[in-house]
């Protein structure tokens, strides 16, 4: 394939780094957009371009006429954010990717695996609800003009930086001073965690192809342990191997905490177990290299290497004290 001309609005978060670096590592012109504040550097070569990207004016004068092979969208979260892409990039791109999320499928899911037919509802969460409405004015677009639309789904996607549990590194910082750690539900539904390298693979593998145009695509991996196992992993890897578990039901956690309720409720409460045939067929190198072992150590790894980003939630800290006292008080 001969090198692309990509633009990425986004391009240092925990998905889109990692695909920006494969993009390079292909060859590819890689420019990225957004406010500047770099959550993660970006290899040597990137042309960086300065903006908000959710204001019209300031997206059309950073991006000016420029027409690029494919335009990748990590960044809308409403509808009005897909409208302002349109107005810009409507005939001056020959693919445009939407970073949807796997959030928005049906929950509960009536039947797993979960496919790209798995109707989109998710009356919990209205993060999800303003994806599944982003999508809808893609849909149209491309239906009524032909628009070079295709729709990505990830669920739960992770590097080294980002520990995916309800308290993150607060989490890591309750195992190693022996504090209840609370996991929510029995700790046996399954959830499918995806490396952002093996992400990359497949994302960058349906770029510029012309099977990829009109179509949605679930890109996960099909590592889906239990919760209990990926707390588990997470406290061998910190060298918290006895750790104090306690479980505690969702809906008491939701009842307890509104920041937390809508993700559990409308996502992680579900086995989320996913069939991603659709972007193999595709890519047929994608698969999971990364299982979350492997991830928890990198994890532990490099927060030991930076203690900066070891913060402590305080109130996170607090409630979870809460949480397990009521647990063990009416068990």
């Amino acid at each position: 394939m001969a090198p692309l001309r990509i633009l990425y609005i986004g391009g240092t978060g925990t998905i889109s780094a990692a695909s920006v670096r494969r993009s390079v590592a292909l060859g590819h012109d890689v420019t990225v957009l957004n406010r500047g504040s770099a959550r993660r550097p970006l290899p040597d070569g990137v042309r960086e371009l300065v903006a908000d990207v959710h204001d019209a004016d300031a997206l059309r004068r950073a991006v000016g006429g420029e027409q690029f092979d494919v335009v990748a969208e990590f960044l809308a979260f409403t509808p009005a954010h897909v409208r302002t892409d349109l107005a810009q990039f409507e005939g001056r791109c020959g693919q445009y990717v939407f970073i949807s999320s796997a959030s928005a499928y049906q929950k509960p899911p009536q039947r797993l695996p979960v496919t790209e037919s798995t109707p989109l509802r998710n009356p919990f969460w209205e993060y999800s609800r303003e994806k599944i409405a982003c999508e809808d004015v893609l849909v149209e677009a491309y239906r009524d003009r032909g628009f070079p639309v295709t729709i990505v789904r990830p669920s739960h996607t992770y590097d080294e930086r980002m520990i995916p549990t309800m308290g993150a590194w607060t989490d890591i910082a309750r195992m190693r001073a022996g504090k209840p750690v609370v996991i929510h539900g029995d700790g046996t539904s399954q959830w499918t965690l995806t490396h952002s390298e093996d992400f990359a693979v497949a994302f960058t593998g349906l770029l510029a192809n012309p099977a990829a145009i009109g179509e949605a695509f679930t890109i996960t991996g099909t590592h889906a342990p239990t919760w209990n196992r990926i707390y588990g992993w997470l406290a061998d890897a910190a060298g918290a191997p006895d750790a104090d578990f306690v479980h505690v039901a969702s809906d008491a956690i939701a009842a307890r905490s509104p920041e937390l309720g809508p993700g559990l409720l409308g996502d992680k409460s579900h086995s989320m177990v996913f069939d991603v045939s659709k972007v193999t067929a595709l890519v047929p190198e994608f698969r999971t290299t990364i299982t979350f072992d492997e991830g928890a150590r990198r994890i532990i790894a490099h927060f030991d290497a930076h203690p900066a980003e070891q913060i402590v939630d305080a109130e996170r800290d607090a409630l979870f004290d809460r949480l397990a006292a009521y647990a063990r008080s009416s068990g």
